[in-house]
């Protein structure tokens, strides 16, 4: 009897993605900036941006945001919607479907920076860094 062939692993692995077949980075970049100061702010579920990031950067996320709420349980605050306007914005590609983008973020009394990689999997771009200063 014929043996089947099995796909291996990597098959089920995500697959890398070519820049040419993805969207332009930009709004992505801007609206995970803006979703990930607005998570750690306590107004946003971190599940939202679930689908646009990989499993290190949600535990690390979600980390942050365990440590934001206690902060506020602490002082006695509650969690309000910050104003924030995206100032600069910087997207370099190192290499074919890999984008690096910094953005600054613009609150009424402090402006932070988020940093963060972007690589093409699966068709679409999925943040595998993402950290906000």
């Amino acid at each position: 009897m014929p043996r089947l062939a099995l796909p291996s692993d990597e098959q089920f692995a995500p697959q890398p993605t070519s820049s040419s077949d993805l969207p332009d980075p930009r709004m992505l970049v801007e609206n995970l900036s803006r979703s990930a100061v607005e998570i750690l702010a306590g107004v946003r579920e971190l599940e939202q941006i679930g689908r646009w990031v990989d499993e290190n950067v949600y535990r690390h996320m979600l980390k942050r945001v365990v440590l934001a709420n206690r902060a506020r349980a602490v002082k006695g605050s509650v969690a309000t919607r910050p104003s924030i306007t995206i100032g600069t914005v910087r997207i370099d590609s190192p290499r074919d479907g890999v984008v690096e983008a910094s953005v600054v973020i613009h609150g009424r009394h402090r402006s932070r920076a988020v940093a963060m990689r972007l690589e093409g999997l699966d068709r679409r771009w999925r943040a595998t860094a993402l950290h906000v200063l």
